[in-house]
């Protein structure tokens, strides 16, 4: 015999004879399968054949169809941003009566009902080891540092949807007397989870789990979550004790003995074992053993949960809340985390869709009531959710995104159905119409939060921020990252350089990159200074360890030596191919100015660069081409041995600082920087400005008059592109000319600051002029110019080896004379605007290009704004 479940035949009532299986008692809650077996006996007590052997083939042609499903599915909704979730349950829905399954033959050979019992057992395997999976990756601690707001989402999720899905299920009962009142209590559970692992990988999908949407999300998923499952431990128990209040004690007891008497040994153990290998200097810390011990743990676990009345995966859940986020937690799930979710889990979801018929959704309630439920199920979490952040004063934006982030639903609702199902809490039509629900909730996440959060709308305004459109005395708030402590010193001394005062203070998040390694799902983890030496999820986390606490250590220096540098030091363990994008969506949600970067080549030894790690170089090259704020590279060759101990009594000489301005965004962004260091009283700084010669200044009026022609051409030809390009060209120029006068201006009284102009006419020139009269400088700052072509660096692009710093930069790590020379090279993330043409006439357009060639010519010395140490040297 058999409940309803399995196979649906809730649209057959009443049938007598279904092929070779006996339908009796056919009710609406459930019915009894007979059929023969023929048994063979030896003259033994053991049988002759083995039972499982008629089951074990179905149950492995299942689990292929349902993988094979899941994997098309997860094909086609890719582009739709839809979690392996949804693809899941459609793949169970299509492999059950909703389609594949009328088929007689489908019903008959892969889907028999003799085969149900492996199915459910296996299933419930699966179940056991995914919820130890689960509560391994819980951590409860952010719990007890929760903020007010995260704390009101948890709390208004849990009881509006717990009292909404009481109502709506009460509906149903109004249309349907006979429905079991215990199907409330599980409705109202469902509505109230947030399934806390697929919503950390949709996060970490997404690149928004270091954002304080993600942080915040993450925080008010784990109270859900927890108290969720409290809910439903006493609701199986009570149901299963038919309304004994006292079948929870058991329960109770068993939670309470794991975690105040298992737990301590399980964490005297582990710091035993820690212990140990210090004394031992051993690389690994966990064995085979101890896997194993942990598992077999799981399982004792679940048999006494089973035994206490309540599921085993309850047991399991508890038993990986206590193991603590360690080495060993990354261990246990690098071994049995592929084969859980992808051989174990998948029966899970053939169940449910064998237990979903949407043919018959609304057979015997009204179509009304129907789309209500499913409607109102879906969105009730996000109302609550978005109700609570307006009142709390957060934009509607990030409300709507965490309401629909904390409507995730996932596996852990998927076992809250099937515990409501098993108790006959409910009958194969309700259970549909929450299954589409948590489709329907599920399937939104994706789309609404990319729209809301990562799409280019929404990135817009952030492409403005630069040092450039900064105000002087504002907060620069910088992004520091690092791949190793040999990173560490150059770019501390280049912050100490970098003139924090209390005006203007310096925000440093010091991220450590440390590549994420072994893991089926990737995960990003930023740590703060509480948390920072426990690095899981890299290849070998005690030499990362031991690089973190170096590094904390001197940012903390750094913060106790100039306090109006305030550090944040942190740990981003992501794989290398989606590091730039963590590091690109942190610099977003904290507003960075500026992302410092290391150079990832290092000296030869032998007048050389070789490449320290082609992974890091790649990082820094799709931060280049994709950063939504300025990004600096610095190239340190030896910064650190000319520091001054102590600024204010000037115990060695000042750093003496050079900036090389030619033309674009990039070098006016490098100006900028270059200015805020000249502040620090330790640092002496020289602008020098390449402007053309005689020679090729003629050349370049020259061309100027053909490209006055070319743009008259156009206009009287009603080119727009080519007249859009000719306005852009000029309006640079004017951009430049106008920065370096308010340059000048501002600083014409400051005595550490000189500004002179220098005249080149070929690249050969620029590199003879900077080896001759430019050599003597500790730190040069340049812009990268990426966007811009000089006649002032022709003949450079044939041998430039390194673009990741430009032409200038490649030129001045490759001059002999500089070898003790540090480089700063700076790119500006302009706003991609199209500029309006200015008012002019058309008889003026030939104008404007005179004009501006005028402007970048060589100054007389009685032009108004004058530098105090201003030089001409014309050629």
């Amino acid at each position: 015999m058999m409940e309803d479940g399995m196979i649906d035949v809730g649209d057959r009532p009443n049938i007598g004879v279904l092929g070779k299986y006996n339908i009796v008692d056919g009710l609406e809650n459930k019915f009894n399968v007979c059929f023969v077996e023929n048994r063979t006996h030896a003259a033994t007590d053991w049988q002759a054949a083995n039972p499982l052997m008629r089951c074990l083939p179905n149950f492995m042609l299942q689990l292929t169809f349902i993988i094979m499903f899941t994997r098309v599915f997860m094909i086609i909704l890719k582009p739709i941003r839809q979690p392996r979730f949804v693809s899941e349950v459609l793949a169970g829905v299509v492999l059950g009566p909703s389609l594949l399954t009328r088929e007689a033959w489908i019903a008959t050979y892969v889907h028999p009902f003799e085969g149900a019992l492996l199915l459910e057992t296996m299933g419930s395997i699966g179940v056991t080891f995914y919820m130890f999976l689960v509560g391994l990756e819980m951590d409860l601690t952010p719990i007890r540092k929760m903020g007010k707001t995260a704390s009101c989402v948890a709390i208004a999720g849990i009881i509006l949807p717990g009292c909404v899905g009481m109502i709506l299920y009460q509906l149903v009962r109004n249309e349907r007397p006979d429905a079991p009142k215990e199907g409330g209590f599980f409705w109202a559970i469902a509505l109230t989870v947030t399934s806390f692992s697929d919503l950390a990988r949709i996060l970490s999908k997404l690149k928004l789990m270091s954002t304080d949407l993600g942080k915040m999300a993450m925080t008010s998923a784990v109270l859900t979550d927890f108290v969720s499952w409290i809910l439903l431990v006493a609701t199986v128990a009570i149901v299963n004790g038919h309304g004994n209040f006292l079948r929870i004690i058991p329960t109770l007891i068993f939670m309470v003995i794991c975690w105040f008497v298992i737990r301590p040994i399980i964490f005297w153990m582990i710091k035993r074992i820690n212990a140990e290998r210090e004394e031992s200097s051993m690389e690994v810390q966990y064995n085979e053993k101890h896997v194993g011990f942990i598992l077999t743990g799981v399982l004792l676990c679940g048999l006494v949960t089973e035994l206490c009345g309540v599921h085993p995966m309850f047991g399991a859940f508890m038993f990986g809340l206590m193991i603590p986020s360690s080495e060993v937690g990354i261990k246990i799930m690098d071994k049995i985390e592929d084969f859980v979710v992808g051989i174990l889990l998948p029966p899970v979801f053939l169940v449910a869709g064998l237990r979903t018929n949407v043919a018959f959704i609304a057979a015997g309630f009204r179509y009304s009531l129907v789309a209500t439920v499913m409607v109102v199920a879906s969105l009730i979490k996000i109302l609550s959710t978005l109700l609570v952040c307006l009142y709390s004063k957060c934009s509607f934006r990030d409300s709507l995104a965490l309401g629909v982030l904390m409507n995730t639903k996932g596996v852990i609702a998927i076992i809250v159905l099937h515990e409501g199902r098993n108790v006959k809490g409910f009958d194969q039509q309700t259970y549909t119409w929450m299954v589409i629900a948590m489709l329907i909730m599920t399937g939104l996440v994706g789309p609404v939060v990319s729209f809301t959060h990562k799409s280019a709308r929404h990135l817009k305004h952030y492409h403005r921020m630069n040092l450039e459109r900064s105000k002087p005395d504002t907060e620069l708030r910088v992004l520091a990252c690092l791949h190793s402590s040999r990173n560490l010193a150059g770019l501390i001394n280049l912050l100490h350089l970098s003139n924090a005062t209390r005006k203007s203070p310096i925000v440093v998040f010091a991220v450590y990159l440390v590549e994420l390694t072994g893991r089926a799902s990737a995960m990003l983890i930023f740590h703060d200074k509480s948390n920072m030496y426990d690095i899981a999820g890299c290849g070998n986390s005690s030499r990362e360890r031991l690089e973190a606490e170096h590094i904390v250590h001197a940012f903390e220096s750094l913060q106790n030596d100039n306090r109006a540098i305030a550090v944040y030091p942190l740990t981003a363990v992501s794989p290398f191919s989606t590091m730039h994008e963590d590091v690109r969506n942190f610099a977003i949600d904290k507003n960075v100015a500026v992302i410092l970067l290391p150079y990832h080549k290092k000296p030869n030894g032998i007048g050389g660069w070789v490449d320290e790690s082609l992974e890091h170089k790649k990082v820094s090259q799709h931060l280049l081409a994709n950063a939504p704020c300025s990004i600096a590279i610095l190239v340190d060759r030896g910064l650190t041995r000319h520091l001054p101990l102590d600024f204010e009594h000037d115990s060695i000489r000042e750093i003496r600082v050079a900036m090389l301005f030619f033309e674009g965004a990039d070098d006016r962004e490098a100006l900028a920087y270059a200015w805020r260091m000249a502040g620090n009283p330790g640092v002496a700084l020289t602008v020098v400005r390449f402007v053309p010669g005689k020679d090729m200044l003629e050349t370049v009026v020259d061309d100027a008059e053909a490209e006055a022609e070319a743009e008259a051409e156009a206009n009287f030809n009603d080119d727009p592109e080519a007249f859009s390009a000719m306005f852009e060209k000029d309006k640079k120029k004017m951009l430049d000319d106008d920065y370096i006068n308010e340059f000048r201006f501002r600083t014409m009284h400051d005595q550490s600051i000189a500004y002179m102009e220098k005249p080149v006419n070929s690249g050969d020139e620029l590199v003879s002029i900077i080896k001759s009269v430019y050599n003597d400088f500790d730190l040069y700052i340049v812009g990268r110019g990426y966007d811009t072509k000089s006649p002032l660096t022709s003949g450079l692009c044939d041998w430039n080896e390194f673009p990741e710093i430009g032409l200038i930069g490649d030129t001045l790590i490759s001059v002999d004379s500089l070898t003790s020379a540090s480089v700063l090279v700076m790119q500006q993330s302009a706003p991609k605007a199209t500029p309006r043409p200015p008012l002019v006439s058309k008889n003026n357009i030939s104008c404007v290009s005179k004009k501006t060639v005028s402007m970048n010519a060589p100054r007389s010395s009685n032009q108004p704004f004058v530098n105090h140490q201003i030089t001409h040297d014309y050629l």
